[in-house]
């Protein structure tokens, strides 16, 4: 198989994480005789400095003509401190979702057994856990109107939703359960929110077509609460949004650790595969970040985009070797790691490589 792929490091530990990510593209094609070709591309903050722009038309055209994209993160202190920047990091992720169509971001929480002991909520709690998160990428609060009063002492963000971006998510999600435990949760605010209350009857809507999928219907705040009180009744999560960005990261902790965590945001062109951690500018530069969701997005990448199922699942038998055999990064390790199992993001890369 021939395929392109661009990578697109961003601001932070993107550029780290998604160098070892590369790597295992690279063995990935000498394993299995593909032929990957690759470019790269600015996004964010050092697109800012470069070029004025959070999101480059270059950049824009490249991920169009590519059959994927694996990015790493935006971000940067200077504009978390200055609220009146005009241009950001973040407003190149919004446009690039906007601009490629990328309306259903998937997430899954999935929970290597090594890594029980690495999360805050009990093992016997978390023991089996497996959710598949579909978060509506392009709509909601995020790119609805925003206003300012003259005197500043007023803000507003719209939330707004229209039945087709909520039907076209919902299906998607109902295909996925389908192929899974036949599970579907819809998370909205409908008893106070005007556009959950057509989110759920969208997606009551669309329930009617799967009849072999079991439907629930949660608010957000018991589903924050459930997630955490028994995460093995959720099977596939359906969310708006500003909901979905939120539940997900709370998530993360049923995995251990935002760093274990892989997402992909698909529509119908060019997807793009980033683990769901942020830029982490305090450690950046210090090799100490985990590359390990960059590595899981690459098998998103490799599953969703390229239809590569085994090589998709070699890599994941790879990290999960990884696991076993004790290595770790900081943010996944405990006070019983040993020294010469707690690696930074390069040495867990090679680790990786040498299990492919």
């Amino acid at each position: 198989m021939q395929k392109h792929i661009l990578i697109v490091p961003g601001d932070g530990i993107g550029a780290e994480v998604t160098a070892v990510g590369k790597q295992v593209l690279e063995a990935i094609a000498a394993k299995f005789n593909h032929q990957f070709t690759y470019d790269e591309a600015l996004i964010g903050h050092v697109a800012i400095e470069a070029t004025g722009s959070a999101l480059p038309n270059e950049t824009l055209t490249k991920m169009r003509a590519a059959d994927a994209v694996l990015f790493g993160a935006v971000g940067h202190p200077k504009y978390d401190n200055d609220p009146s920047a005009k241009v950001r990091p973040e407003q190149g992720l919004l446009q690039m979702r906007k601009e490629l169509g990328l309306y259903a971001n998937l997430r899954p929480i999935k929970l290597f057994d090594e890594l029980l002991e690495a999360s805050s909520i009990k093992p016997e709690i978390l023991r089996g856990a497996d959710i598949l998160f579909f978060r509506e990428l392009t709509g909601d609060v995020y790119f609805g109107e925003k206003k300012r009063s003259e005197d500043r002492n007023m803000a507003s963000d719209l939330m707004v939703y229209q039945r087709y971006e909520i039907e076209r998510i919902a299906v998607k999600a109902y295909e996925a359960a389908r192929t899974r435990r036949g599970k579907l949760c819809s998370v909205d605010k409908a008893n106070v929110l005007e556009s959950s209350r057509l989110w759920r009857e969208v997606v009551q809507e669309v329930a009617l077509r799967y009849p072999d999928v079991e439907t629930e219907h949660q608010f957000v705040d018991a589903a924050a609460m459930l997630l955490i009180k028994d995460p093995k009744k959720f099977d596939v999560v359906v969310t708006g949004n500003l909901f979905g960005d939120i539940l997900t990261d709370e998530a993360s902790q049923i995995a251990g650790s935002m760093g274990m965590l892989a997402s992909a945001s698909v529509g119908d062109s060019t997807g793009v595969y980033e683990p769901i951690h942020g830029s982490a500018h305090d450690i950046t530069g210090k090799g100490v970040a985990n590359p390990l969701a960059s590595v899981l997005s690459v098998a998103l990448l490799l599953d969703i985009s390229f239809g590569l199922k085994a090589e998709s699942e070699a890599v994941i038998a790879a990290v999960d070797a990884v696991l076993k055999a004790g290595y770790r990064t900081r943010d996944i390790a405990n006070a019983n790691t040993p020294a010469d199992k707690l690696l930074g993001t390069y040495q867990m890369g090679e680790q990786v490589l040498r299990h492919l």
